[in-house]
């Protein structure tokens, strides 16, 4: 594949605190990868969640209809299978029920066949005070900079 796709869940680092990362691939029709391959896909409000058979789905996805796919069309936000492997789908439930993680996607891309790859992470909300402590650092650190490019001139 010559095109690159990276769609990336920027609102992940800031509320919560990323601790392992894995990478699972998608169970996807074909006009979902179709729209995935031209860039239309949103993982910002979605998250991982496991039903009865202990199969993880991703929930909230969106994926835009694909312009030229009739009534062949898909449900944009349809739940989606994760698939990986056992050992790990294990010990992610572990830690979910025990230490009351969650877990969050943080990167859809292709891989170098062309085959769709969601990145997601094991993850521990963050609490307001440390939001507004990362706030608080980015706009010290503008502010240095401005009085060091202020200095220089």
């Amino acid at each position: 594949m010559n095109k690159s796709i990276v769609i990336k869940n920027k609102k992940a680092s800031f509320n919560y605190e990323l601790l392992d990362n894995y990478v699972a691939g998608i169970v996807l029709t074909g006009t979902e990868i179709k729209s995935i391959r031209l860039g239309k896909a949103s993982i910002s409000e979605s998250f991982c969640k496991f039903n009865s058979k202990k199969e993880l789905f991703v929930i909230n996805m969106n994926i835009q209809e694909y312009d030229y796919g009739n009534n062949f069309n898909h449900n944009p936000k349809s739940e989606r299978k994760l698939l990986l492997n056992k050992n790990e789908l294990k010990k992610l439930e572990k830690e979910i029920n025990s230490n009351g993680l969650t877990i969050v996607p943080t990167k859809l891309f292709l891989n170098e066949k062309g085959l769709a790859k969601l990145q997601i992470s094991l993850a521990r909300g963050k609490k307001l005070f440390d939001k507004r402590e990362k706030i608080k650092d980015r706009e010290n650190k503008i502010n240095l900079d401005r009085l060091k490019k202020k200095l220089r001139s």
